[in-house]
C-alpha cells in the first residue's frame, strides 16, 4: 500500500516537472518571472496571445495562464537591471502592480510587441 502510493506521489511530482519543461521549450514562450505587489518573485513563461500576454506558472498542475496581461491600457512605469542578466519592467494601468523580470532579448520582444499595438490602443511605454 504504502509502495503504492510512493510510486504515485513519484510519478505526479515527474508529470509537474516534465510540464515545466514542455512549456519552457514550447515555441513562442519565454522564460520570464513575475511579482504581483510586494510578493516575491515567481518563474514561469510567458506567452503573446490575441493582445495578451498570458503567464503561466514553470511548476503548477494548470495548462491555464495564472495571469492575462491585456496590451490594451498596460502602462510601463520603469525599467531596471537585476542581477544574472534580467531586466525588470513595473506595469501598472487596468492591471494590478505587476513586475516582469525577463531577459534582454525577451524585454526587446515585450516592447516591440506592446508598441505594435493598434492606433486605437492606449499606450504609455517609459
Amino acid at each position: 500500500m504504502v509502495a503504492t502510493v510512493l510510486i504515485c506521489v513519484l510519478l505526479a511530482a515527474a508529470l509537474v516537472v516534465l510540464r515545466g519543461f514542455v512549456l519552457a521549450r514550447s515555441r513562442g514562450s519565454v522564460p520570464c518571472r513575475l511579482r504581483v505587489g510586494g510578493h516575491g518573485w515567481r518563474s514561469g513563461v510567458a506567452r503573446y496571445a490575441d493582445g495578451e500576454l498570458h503567464w503561466i506558472p514553470l511548476i503548477g498542475v494548470r495548462l491555464r495562464p495564472r495571469h492575462a496581461i491585456a496590451r490594451r491600457g498596460l502602462v510601463v512605469s520603469s525599467r531596471r537591471e537585476l542581477d544574472n542578466g534580467l531586466y525588470a519592467i513595473d506595469c501598472g494601468g487596468t492591471t494590478r502592480d505587476i513586475s516582469l523580470a525577463m531577459s534582454a532579448d525577451a524585454l526587446t520582444g515585450f516592447l516591440a510587441w506592446l508598441e505594435s499595438a493598434p492606433p486605437s490602443a492606449y499606450l504609455d511605454v517609459a
